[in-house]
């Protein structure tokens, strides 16, 4: 493509790196017939190609309005289409160099603005989200019903984890802003199910949101400034030989992979946020190559499941991951229904789910569909964004997959001595007396 960006836009900071973007779209269309937005909507302005022309003239000086909003707004940022590209066109860039130009130039209606710094006030922070979160579920049943249909129930108490100092093997986990609050034991299972094959897991208290939310709702200073608190805290355990950064949420991960490239031209964070990338892990890139089948399973409980697995746009298209989590869960042993267009997004994305309730409704519910039609016992999934989203809809439970394998292999009544946890119940006391005489991994998902 042949492109011609004003001195304004070449003056950006990443400007050349969108003219290098642009120039490697040849208008092919191959996107298209993966984006979810165009596949509902039908408009190319809704689709990859059509996104890319408006960013185009954005950037290259023209009038842009507020219909250009409109269209790049829809947009999920799920990078199917990077997937398709056979250019390797870094779509999910370009968005990120276009989109703070755009408001610079059309802005915001005062509700657009206040829902979205109220957003980034209610989610980035965890012990704010949670005590929001407590309070929503104590009023749950007196609010109008759209309100009371995205409050969850209270969630699993996270039960014990294991000492992480009896192992050599040290890896660090990212507990993540809305996680703990929602799922509090998806990472206390990615700790038990880790010590399982000789692996200590710790988290830092002061690394908390990956900055993605602030990055998106226009705030990426605030998002930068999230990425180098982060790499603080991890630092001091990097230095001391942790072999690497977990995220059990591929939102997260697929956000922190990227620390590199958005600090690199900072002369104090550039070399570390690099270092921070590399050690930047989704849990089954550890699980896959681990030796699994020196871990016995309860062969009772993994025959009883019938999985359909969602996989999140993060991990498949962003981290290049998909099939890697099937295959884990074969190799433990569990039967995956057929799921029908994996490829497609849930419609959680992020914020989006609050930002465009209308579009994430219709392909939550094409999402449901296709996992249902292989008459799974359960859902699970890989992101704590698609759990809480389908969750919130299905009449099957939905949950990361990691917290069956959790129940499968720590099934053992000796897998775990009283010297060899620390104990740790969740803060939920609903379900505190749930796990009174039950096994260390909490209280039986279904």
């Amino acid at each position: 493509m042949q492109t011609t960006l004003s001195e304004r836009a070449r003056a950006l900071p990443r400007g050349n790196e969108a003219d290098t973007i642009l120039r490697k779209c040849v208008h092919c269309g191959f996107c298209n017939a993966t984006c979810p937005t165009y596949q509902l909507l039908g408009d190319e302005r809704d689709g990859p190609r059509g996104r890319i022309y408006l960013m185009k003239e954005l950037l290259e000086g023209h009038d842009v309005t507020r219909s250009t909003q409109v269209h790049l707004d829809r947009c999920l940022t799920c990078r199917n289409c990077e997937t398709t590209c056979p250019s390797g066109v870094t779509y999910h860039a370009l968005l990120d160099i276009a989109r703070p130009e755009l408001e610079r130039q059309v802005g915001r209606t005062p509700r657009e603005r206040a829902l979205r710094r109220g957003l980034r006030f209610m989610l980035a922070d965890s012990e704010r989200f949670n005590l929001l979160l407590k309070a929503g579920q104590t009023l749950r049943a007196v609010l109008p019903g759209t309100l009371r249909a995205r409050i969850p129930p209270r969630a699993v108490a996270m039960g014990q984890r294991p000492d992480p100092r009896r192992h050599t093997r040290q890896m660090l986990i990212l507990n993540g802003c809305v996680q703990p609050g929602l799922s509090p034991n998806t990472n206390a299972a990615a700790m038990r199910v880790l010590d399982r094959f000789g692996i200590g897991v710790t988290a830092v208290p002061e690394a908390g949101c990956c900055g993605a939310i602030d990055y998106h709702l226009d705030a990426q200073q605030v998002g930068r400034q999230r990425m180098r608190r982060n790499i603080d805290a991890w630092w001091p355990s990097i230095e001391d030989g942790a072999e690497a950064i977990i995220q059990t949420a591929s939102g997260c991960g697929a956000f922190i992979k990227e620390y590199g490239e958005m600090l690199k031209d900072d002369p104090d964070y550039a070399a570390k946020a690099r270092r921070v990338s590399a050690l930047a892990k989704d849990l089954v890139e550890i699980l896959k190559d681990e030796n699994l089948e020196r871990v016995a399973v309860d062969e009772r409980y993994v025959g009883q499941r019938r999985l359909a697995f969602h996989c999140p746009c993060t991990l498949q298209h962003a981290q290049k991951l998909g099939g890697a989590v099937e295959n884990v869960l074969t190799r433990f042993g569990f039967s995956l229904a057929p799921v029908r267009d994996a490829h497609l997004c849930c419609g959680s994305a992020g914020t989006y789910s609050i930002t465009q309730p209308e579009l994430s409704r219709r392909l939550r519910d094409d999402k449901l569909a296709a996992l249902e039609e292989g008459a799974p016992e359960a859902i699970v999934t890989a992101n704590i964004g698609c759990q809480m989203h389908l969750g919130g809809a299905s009449k099957r439970p939905v949950s990361h997959w990691l917290e069956l394998v959790d129940r499968a292999i720590n099934a053992a009544p000796d897998a775990y001595t009283k010297e060899s946890v620390v104990n740790h119940r969740g803060s939920h006391k609903d379900n505190d007396n749930d796990n009174q005489g039950e096994h260390p991994c909490g209280p039986r998902l279904y």
